[in-house]
């Protein structure tokens, strides 16, 4: 019997960007990118999401708002930071108000640079994500099993 899966559903979160690569996130959802071609579902509830995609820098405004949408997404899950500002902090690393990227916060699982991000780079890191989710559902499925034979 073939083993049937559901399909990875990704939430997109702007921290504190210039919108650049939030243009660029939305230009997959497009026809002539059309990330849905693989299975992902874009969706606004953290508690669906089993890929969190985050562009922009983190400030000590959004900081808890990170880590709260982050909390609510069930296990396994996967982060991919997309664009510089969400690596490293980019050209606003420096800023009084911002913490840098998005692992001062919170585990990331991909980084995406690029100053905006070009859809193919953002559906490639979509795609390593949706192969890493596979893996740690895999790993934790495994990892039930081998408890319910332990006991």
């Amino acid at each position: 019997m073939p083993t049937i899966s559901k399909s990875p559903w990704m939430m997109h979160y702007d921290g504190s960007s210039c919108n650049g690569c939030d243009i660029e996130v939305l230009a997959c959802l497009t026809p002539l990118y059309d990330i849905e071609r693989f299975g992902v579902i874009n969706t606004g509830d953290p508690r669906q999401a089993d890929i969190l995609l985050i562009t922009g820098g983190v400030n000590y405004h959004n900081e808890s708002v990170v880590k709260q949408i982050y909390e609510q997404m069930p296990t396994p899950k996967v982060v991919v930071a997309v664009g510089i500002c969400a690596c490293s902090g980019g050209v606003f690393k420096d800023c009084y108000n911002i913490k840098g990227g998005v692992d001062t916060t919170i585990p990331v699982d991909i980084y995406v640079p690029g100053c905006a991000a070009r859809p193919e780079s953002i559906i490639d890191g979509v795609l390593q994500a949706v192969e890493l989710l596979a893996r740690k559902q895999t790993e934790a499925e495994s990892a039930t099993a081998a408890e319910g034979e332990a006991q």
